[in-house]
């Protein structure tokens, strides 16, 4: 796992690159503000039910959730299943709406 910051990931966003997105949040918190992305809560990760992205095993996966604890968590789960490129985002969606709303 590496972390990636808000400000870089805008910056990707915002020249068009394709980025695998991965929100691990809770529905209602993805409801309020998101994104984009893949959206599968870290209790589903915990579970190993990440079919929707077992594709992106050699990608690099950007994990995001509230404030960068619980995807960095399921960015060492994902390692530990043999993803093997994976970014948590410090900080979360409470530094990217700090910065960006």
């Amino acid at each position: 796992m590496q972390n990636i910051t808000a400000e870089e990931l805008k910056q990707r966003i915002d020249n068009g690159e394709e980025l695998y997105i991965l929100d691990v949040r809770e529905p209602h918190e993805r409801a309020e503000f998101n994104i984009g992305g893949v959206h599968i809560p870290l209790g589903f990760v915990q579970q190993m039910q990440v079919d929707e992205i077992e594709d992106w095993k050699d990608k690099e996966i950007i994990v995001y959730c509230r404030s960068g604890n619980r995807s960095g968590q399921a960015c060492m789960l994902l390692d530990s299943m043999g993803f093997t490129n994976t970014k948590n985002l410090v900080g979360g969606m409470l530094k990217w709406t700090e910065l960006y709303k």
